[in-house]
């Protein structure tokens, strides 16, 4: 591209058109760089409140070959901070309107999208991108793409690791990070900064709800048990959401509790991260930035981890999370927990949902001579569920390894359990 059509990015040019003093040393300034950006096949994984801005942001910044992966359709709640979507969207895909939204605009840049689940692409379909840009509103969906580009890598291929630039929002607060797969620092290896919700007693849901939370957990947890427990339930379904918000609300109005919303349900059902339209603006536009420095090498990228928070004045830090070498994923070693040996099984594993090192909701317990604990499939459940009210201590011994899987994820854990003195 160049001349007239080339003049929407005369400042883009400024940075790759001539060295800066901390220019990679592999930068090679004008036409090559130029060349190499936009031919650069981006993949944005989300295209939500961070996605909308993602996508506009690589467009005007020299990115012409770009995929978007969503599996939503627009809400009308979308369209105070979603401004790629009008209210005659509603309803339509969010990756196939954002795509057509931008295209119309920048017309020099092909957007693919790509209306579905991450986990509906094979290896093949990741292995095209030279970066990934995440824009998520889900821990899990995060650690399912994490735990999949770390599994891609192979050493003989330099071609095989994606970098990953995954941001994040949380109100005013969000991050932006830089992850190369098994070179540093994971999505699983910061886990821990992301502590999963507080759990309310079963008892709360089920007898004196206060919340319109308390309300949904319920729907979610008691009322799918005694009316679909044949049924497994998927978060991603339409129809299930909608039957949960028609429980929840029906109980809410039993107690006088207002509030519940279909959207709340939502976001209680899939642990959805609740965004603000300016915070997503400026963590898009960190996020765009180490994708652009990355795929032209014009300056340093992020080593790894940007913070931001703007509630009550505005505040960045940057830092280096290191990698961790019991890191499940792209570690080596089992993960220490310290327990109880006389707890149950069943304690063990509720707490495996709690741990911010875990977060894990239905796992599969073993170690190297017995099965603890199957799931699925239902005959070996009813075997293993003897175990389930067992001490630790009847279980296995003190420094014992396990294994545990999890249907949500692609790979398996190994923790080792230290019994408490």
């Amino acid at each position: 591209m160049a001349g007239q059509s080339r003049s929407r990015y005369k400042y883009i040019d400024n940075f790759l058109n001539k060295p800066g003093p901390t220019t990679d040393p592999d930068f090679v300034p004008g036409a090559p760089t130029i060349s190499n950006l936009e031919a650069s096949k981006v993949l944005v994984i989300g295209a939500g409140g961070l996605g909308c801005e993602i996508l506009k942001n690589l467009a005007m910044s020299g990115f012409r070959d770009i995929h978007v992966i969503d599996m939503d359709t627009i809400d009308v709640s979308n369209l105070n901070r979603q401004f790629l979507f009008r209210k005659d969207d509603v309803g339509k895909s969010k990756a196939e309107v954002a795509a057509a939204s931008v295209t119309s605009r920048c017309k020099d840049v092909k957007i693919t999208p790509f209306n579905g689940k991450i986990q509906d692409k094979d290896e093949d379909y990741y292995m095209q991108f030279k970066i990934i840009i995440c824009g998520l509103d889900s821990i899990e969906a995060r650690r399912w793409i994490n735990a999949t580009l770390v599994s891609m890598v192979d050493m003989e291929n330099p071609e095989s690791l994606k970098p990953l630039v995954d941001g994040g929002t949380e109100g005013f607060k969000g991050q932006a990070r830089v992850i190369l797969p098994t070179l540093t620092s994971c999505i699983e290896c910061q886990l821990d900064m992301h502590a999963p919700r507080a759990a309310v007693p079963l008892c709360t849901l089920a007898t004196i709800p206060r919340q319109p939370e308390h309300c949904i957990e319920w729907a979610k947890i008691i009322a799918w048990e005694e009316h679909r427990k044949d049924i497994t339930l998927d978060t991603d379904d339409p129809e299930h959401i909608t039957w949960l918000y028609d429980r929840a609300l029906n109980r809410a109005k039993k107690f006088s509790i207002p509030g519940v919303t279909y959207q709340l349900t939502q976001g209680v059902v899939k642990n959805i991260i609740p965004a603000i339209a300016s915070t997503n603006a400026i963590v898009a536009a960190a996020c765009c930035n180490e994708a652009f420095k990355i795929a032209t090498s014009c300056n340093p990228y992020l080593t790894n981890y940007m913070m931001y928070t703007g509630d009550d004045s505005i505040y960045t830090y940057t830092f280096e999370h290191e990698q961790k070498p019991d890191c499940p994923v792209c570690g080596n070693l089992a993960k220490t927990i310290t327990v109880n040996p006389r707890h149950t099984l069943q304690d063990f594993i509720e707490s495996l949902g709690e741990r911010p090192e875990a977060q894990l909701k239905k796992p599969t317990l073993r170690t190297e001579s017995t099965s603890l604990y199957f799931q699925s499939p239902p005959s070996l459940e009813e075997q293993t569920r003897p175990n389930l009210s067992k001490k630790l201590s009847e279980l296995i011994s003190d420094g014992d390894e396990i294994g545990v899987s999890d249907p949500a994820f692609t790979i398996d854990f190994k923790f080792k359990l230290i019994f408490q003195t």
